[in-house]
């Protein structure tokens, strides 16, 4: 009955001169009906008449048409819509009216969230064209479902690269219709999470060369460093400042560590900063950040420059590490193990020396104190301790270290502490690793090492016979 009267209401408003009333109609059957039984009563149905509609000069009637269409368009899915209508959808970008921008892109991004709808939109360039210009526009309400949109498309790497990477020329594009400038300006504007999407797709930008290039040569370093600095007088920069840090973060690892944090002095004493700050938001990135500058042996060289800075930065996350949020904890085990590994082809008397030196900073007693962490209940600490020992395994001061502490070698031996699989899995890395090393077998003695061997061989998950009987009579 209802997709008969829908039917019968389309026909008429396309046979009127003036069809206010019958839109209004129209408009209150729409809203009469469920969105799910609105999606079986219009499969069939063309919106060319609503859509034409809409280019009239009456406000009124293109308000109608705009709600009307908001109500349909929301029932069809993302594949029907930019397969039907794509065409009346990039007009709607153009429109001068906000509205109709508005229902054309919040319809764009719902079609870019879906696979096969975005192919359709990235491989049109008309589309994509028309959603960058929606971003220089006047009202912010447009500028932030297109940023929306374009930051959707960006997530896909197809997207990213269509955006931005494909080529030099495409950025060049970007840049003509103001894409990156606009995007910077929202930087600092005062939508929150326009700056957030914002910092976003510049940071994705970041990843490529020439994407880098770019943002060097607009100068676009230089601004997100001021912005780090000017926060310090910015009440809301908790918001953003997350977002610029690890910007800069990418960049150092991408390029390098030592050039970023000497030409950018301020990213550095801000995550410095950050990591002593209260705020868990702050602290998070903090600590990603330094775990991963600290994964490199340039940023390991750039820390320890630092000298007392950075002691106290570590002597910080020794503490977080060992009691708090659950979460932090782990985040700030996982940046320790990034600090402390170091590959065997990097292992010189230096970076030995230092890497031993910071362990030993962590606490008078690190090695009780990262083993009492993996005894705790929590699968995630467990495992996230076992990776900083299986960090220093491969290292011959660790394994000295291991060797001298009373009952650890049975501990890394012993298959009944951590019973889940990723602990299991965990152990057998640890084991692995320091039976991989050219110096364990002469540091840890013959006998370990065979019983390393074996454990290898014997896999994660073997319970040996002995084991398997008493839990039989335990139960």
């Amino acid at each position: 009955v209802m997709a008969a009267s829908i039917q019968s209401l389309l026909e008429e408003i396309s046979s009127i001169e003036d069809p206010v009333e019958e839109l209004q109609s129209l408009k209150t059957a729409l809203l009469s009906i469920p969105v799910s039984a609105l999606r079986d009563s219009l499969s069939g149905q063309r919106l060319d008449v609503i859509f034409s509609l809409l280019s009239s000069n009456d406000r009124q009637q293109v308000e109608l048409c705009v709600e009307i269409l908001d109500r349909i368009l929301m029932a069809l899915s993302p594949l029907h819509l930019v397969q039907n209508y794509r065409t009346e959808l990039q007009g709607g970008l153009t429109h001068p009216n906000d509205t109709v921008k508005i229902l054309a892109l919040t319809q764009i991004g719902r079609m870019v969230e879906h696979p096969d709808a975005a192919t359709e939109i990235l491989n049109s360039e008309d589309v994509l064209r028309a959603i960058i210009l929606c971003i220089g526009e006047e009202k912010i309400s447009v500028a932030k479902e297109a940023i929306g949109s374009l930051s959707k498309l960006s997530y896909s790497k197809p997207g990213l690269d269509k955006l931005f990477h494909t080529s030099p020329i495409s950025l060049g594009y970007c840049a003509n219709t103001g894409l990156i400038s606009q995007l910077l300006s929202e930087l600092t504007g005062d939508d929150v999470l326009i700056r957030a999407t914002a910092i976003e797709m510049v940071t994705s930008l970041a990843h490529s060369q020439h994407g880098r290039q770019y943002l060097a040569q607009q100068g676009i370093m230089d601004k997100i460093s001021n912005m780090i600095r000017g926060a310090e007088t910015d009440p809301f920069s908790s918001l953003y400042l997350p977002g610029l840090v690890k910007f800069f973060g990418n960049l150092a690892i991408m390029d390098s560590p030592q050039q970023v944090c000497e030409s950018y002095p301020v990213f550095q004493s801000k995550v410095f900063e950050m990591a002593l700050d209260t705020d868990p938001a702050m602290i998070g990135v903090a600590l990603d950040t330094l775990g991963l500058l600290g994964s490199t042996v340039e940023g390991k060289q750039v820390l320890q420059k630092t000298g007392e800075k950075f002691k106290a930065v570590l002597a910080r996350m020794s503490q977080l590490a060992s009691s708090g949020a659950t979460e932090l904890r782990v985040r700030s085990l996982d940046a320790i193990s990034q600090l402390l590994t170091l590959m065997p082809e990097q292992q010189t008397e230096d970076l030995l020396a230092l890497t031993e030196s910071w362990f030993h900073l962590l606490s008078k007693q690190p090695m009780e104190m990262i083993r009492s962490i993996s005894t705790q209940p929590f699968p995630e600490l467990h495992c996230a301790a076992l990776r900083i020992f299986t960090a220093v395994a491969t290292q011959p001061w660790g394994q000295r270290l291991m060797i001298n502490t009373p009952g650890f070698m049975e501990f890394i031996l012993d298959r009944s502490t951590g019973q889940t699989k990723e602990a299991k899995d965990s152990k057998f890395e640890l084991v692995g690793s320091l039976a991989g090393s050219s110096t364990a077998a002469e540091i840890l003695g013959s006998q370990h090492y065979l019983r390393l061997k074996t454990y290898l061989r014997e896999g994660p998950y073997y319970v040996s016979a002995v084991a398997s009987v008493s839990t039989e009579g335990a139960d």
